[in-house]
């Protein structure tokens, strides 16, 4: 089959043709990739900030139809259209049992690759080859876990569809999940890509009576306030802590950092009001850290500072229920989308997200 094979971090994506996806064994699928949007974690991938095992199959927030199944696979048949999860639930693990399936053992394939068993379902001429974030869907066929697919209707669009996977997912999923925001509280998004315009519309879900929005990038901005944003901010020209303090009187109730960028985890703790909420929705680079100083301060202050993995979601619960908003018009899934690219442009993919050039680029296979 065709794959986007990188074989050495920070270098371009290699375009070949000789990737075998295996036939899929107990309890696992594979699946007919058509639509796999481009995530800042794959990038990450790409240029060594996230260490992941090469050679690899990037590729984590897509569609497809169902092409074979296993035995024992209930789930989901052959011809279903389905949206794909980094982030299957295994349904028995010690989080999942604790309602906590966004941490499922199963999400340990995100950084090796593997199946629990060591294989990946990927090979080149005997070589194995990883599933990159745990799917590998910059390729025409993905092997995955049977909860690793959730059926969505026919009528489902999957090049539109494809961005719940893990945008919507995580920036709705934090809003609604993670942090539970309530109707008329105030919120502050910091970063406004896929993820970010998602919590931007995840608030608005939620009746947030404000919502703040910082960007570099105009554009963006503007898009965001089309997405349900009341204010928004250029950071090169604003001071962001100050100007969202001042909107709030005693800073935001909830801040969102977006971006991956441990010194705006710094931005939302000064932003946020005592008592207030952070939540790092974002994937910094494993080199950056983040200070709180003095502790006392902090924890005088009663501030709450939330990790944040792809929402908290239950993807079996949660990609249904996402899909009924936007059916509902409560989500704008195709405002996330700004470009569409034949597999065989995927750098050229890479350098617009690396420019900041639009939101989200889909892949179509």
């Amino acid at each position: 089959m065709r794959a986007a094979l990188l074989h050495e971090r920070g270098k371009p994506l290699e375009i070949v043709d000789d990737v075998h996806a295996e036939d899929p064994g107990p309890g696992r699928i594979r699946v007919r990739v058509r639509h796999c949007g481009l995530c800042h974690s794959d990038l990450s991938v790409v240029d060594g900030s996230f260490p992941a095992p090469v050679p690899t199959v990037l590729g984590h927030e897509a569609a497809g139809v169902v092409d074979a199944v296993g035995p024992g696979v209930v789930r989901v048949a052959p011809g279903d259209p389905v949206v794909l999860t980094p982030c299957p639930p295994c349904g028995s693990c010690f989080w999942c049992i604790r309602s906590q399936p966004a941490l499922c053992v199963n999400t340990l394939s995100i950084g090796s690759g593997l199946f629990p068993d060591g294989t990946s379902g990927l090979s080149r001429r005997g070589e194995l080859v990883h599933r990159g974030l745990g799917v590998g869907a910059f390729a025409e066929y993905a092997v995955l876990p049977e909860t690793a697919a959730v059926a969505v209707d026919p009528d489902v669009p999957l090049d539109v569809a494809c961005v719940i996977g893990c945008a919507v997912q995580t920036g709705v999923g934090a809003v609604l999940n993670t942090a539970a925001v309530e109707e008329g509280a105030t919120v502050l998004v910091l970063g406004l890509g896929g993820v970010g315009q998602s919590v931007v519309q995840g608030a608005r879900a939620a009746g947030a009576s404000r919502i703040i929005v910082s960007d570099p990038v105009a554009e963006r901005r503007e898009t965001a306030l089309a997405l349900g944003a009341t204010d928004a901010l250029d950071p090169a020209r604003a001071d962001v802590v100050a100007a969202s303090r001042e909107m709030t009187e005693v800073g935001p109730d909830y801040v969102f950092e977006a971006a991956g960028q441990a010194s705006l985890v710094e931005t939302g703790i000064h932003a946020a009001r005592n008592g207030g909420t952070i939540v790092c929705v974002g994937a910094p680079p494993l080199d950056q850290n983040i200070t709180i100083a003095p502790a006392v301060m902090f924890g005088a202050s009663e501030k709450r500072l939330l990790g944040c993995v792809l929402g908290s979601c239950h993807s079996l619960r949660d990609i249904p229920r996402l899909v009924g908003l936007w059916k509902r018009g409560h989500l704008d899934l195709e405002a996330l989308i700004t470009s569409r690219r034949p597999l065989a442009d995927i750098n050229l993919a890479i350098d617009d997200l690396v420019a900041s050039r639009g939101i989200r680029t889909v892949i179509d296979l």
